[in-house]
């Protein structure tokens, strides 16, 4: 590979996660960070490697290393949880996760001794919670949201249940899921070891993922524990009685994770605090309505993790109000009214969540101006397969997402398929 310096090494890497439609921008914080987390070969290696899935024999040919040399590296990056795994045909691929949620939150999903947990911590609530950069990026810089809420469902009414979808339920999720992975929640672990423990104490062992990455974490590192579907009703219970909210991958189907958030320590949360009334996450379909049977108590002011809810402090009026645009719909202030005066309604307007990962991927990336990056990877062509699904995606969104997909990627072959569909289309 060449005479690369350690800072190369890492400037490399740093370029290489920006490759991701969603990104890391680049600070002293973030520097400190890849040297916690990646050895300086490590950091060498795998800037060179591909952002769609690869396999051992790729890798190889990239490193020009022997193919049993770099399944023997691949395999150390997956026990650190730096690359996760999956089968595909039979066939072992490889693939780098995103910074977030990804190889930042795996890195403090369990107790572990072969990094500075501590000093880890610090540089994120620096990275995360001091500078804005990243948090702006990873929250605000695309119309289509990272994270989705979920609705807490023991506290629909009967009339809403009929009306509440499989993909916006929790439970359904956990009931479709072929592996699913408890591990520690990043977010409370980081701000314990940073020195600022959660406010309401909530519990730690509550991070839920699913699928490929559950039986990935799991089998290596020890990044997350394999359980049935009754534990995992079981961590939702939980974090109901905690009043956490429940926010996973914006995506109908196979979503990747599900977190059990506080308002005082979740990323996402904070940033719905201090950049309200912007959302840094998709809300659920529904709206608190307050009845006149508020005494104005105060508690689902209290309960409320992103301060959506205030008391009315004129002398008519001491009932509890709610900022529509800032309010998650997630319910929890419905659970904690004594008086049962808060009810959930449907939103007027409906969200509209993406169908799956790769939707999601390329809705962002038109709006980030990075479709390049989803079609060409360090500069070589893309895989029939990986092409076809993002072309495929682009074909069924509406007209000026397909305009800007266009103008970003400057391919003939898409202008090409653009034209023939409106050529066919009555």
């Amino acid at each position: 590979m060449g005479h690369i310096t350690s800072k190369d090494a890492y400037k490399n890497l740093e370029e290489r996660i920006n490759w991701f439609t969603q990104g890391a921008p680049p600070s002293d914080s973030l520097y400190k960070i890849l040297q916690v987390l990646y050895t300086e070969p490590e950091a060498k290696w795998v800037a060179l490697l591909p952002v769609r899935p690869f396999t051992a024999k790729k890798a190889a040919k990239i490193w020009n290393v022997s193919e049993g040399k770099a399944e023997t590296f691949l395999e150390q990056l997956c026990e650190k949880a730096l690359l996760v795994d999956s089968y595909y045909k039979g066939e072992r691929q490889f693939v780098m996760p995103p910074p977030m949620a990804g190889f930042i939150e795996f890195a403090l999903m369990r107790t572990r001794g072969d990094i500075d947990q501590k000093y880890l911590s610090e540089l994120y609530f620096q990275y995360m919670n001091v500078e804005e950069d990243f948090v702006k990026d990873l929250f605000f810089a695309t119309e289509t949201r990272l994270g989705r809420v979920y609705v807490q469902e023991p506290v629909l009414t009967n009339d809403n249940m009929i009306h509440i979808l499989d993909y916006e339920r929790a439970s359904h999720i956990i009931e479709e899921a072929s592996h699913i992975g408890l591990g520690t929640c990043y977010c409370r672990h980081k701000m314990l070891h940073a020195n600022h423990p959660c406010e309401i104490d909530a519990p730690l062992d509550v991070c839920l993922t699913f699928g490929n990455v559950a039986r990935s974490l799991a089998e290596h590192g020890q990044h997350a524990r394999l359980i049935d579907k009754k534990e995992a009703m079981d961590v939702l219970e939980r974090s109901y009685a905690a009043n956490l909210v429940q926010m996973g991958e914006n995506v109908r189907e196979d979503p990747a994770f599900i977190c059990n958030c506080c308002g005082c320590c979740c990323e996402a949360l904070q940033a719905a605090r201090k950049f309200s009334p912007m959302q840094p996450v998709a809300t659920t379909n529904y709206i608190p309505k307050i009845s006149d049977e508020c005494v104005g108590c105060g508690k689902c002011e209290n309960v409320c993790p992103v301060l959506a809810i205030s008391m009315g402090n004129s002398i008519e009026s001491k009932m509890a109000q709610v900022d529509n645009e800032v309010c998650l719909g997630c319910g929890v202030c419905v659970r904690n009214c004594p008086k049962n005066a808060i009810e959930l309604v449907r939103r007027e307007i409906q969200v509209i969540t993406p169908v799956n990962s790769t939707h999601r991927f390329v809705l962002q990336a038109i709006e980030k101006g990075t479709l390049q990056n989803l079609i060409f990877d360090n500069q070589a062509f893309a895989n029939h397969r990986a092409m076809a699904a993002v072309l495929g995606v682009i074909l069924k969104l509406p007209l000026l997402k397909q305009v800007m997909a266009s103008k970003q990627f400057k391919s003939i072959y898409l202008d090409k398929l653009l034209s023939n569909k409106s050529a066919v289309e009555p």
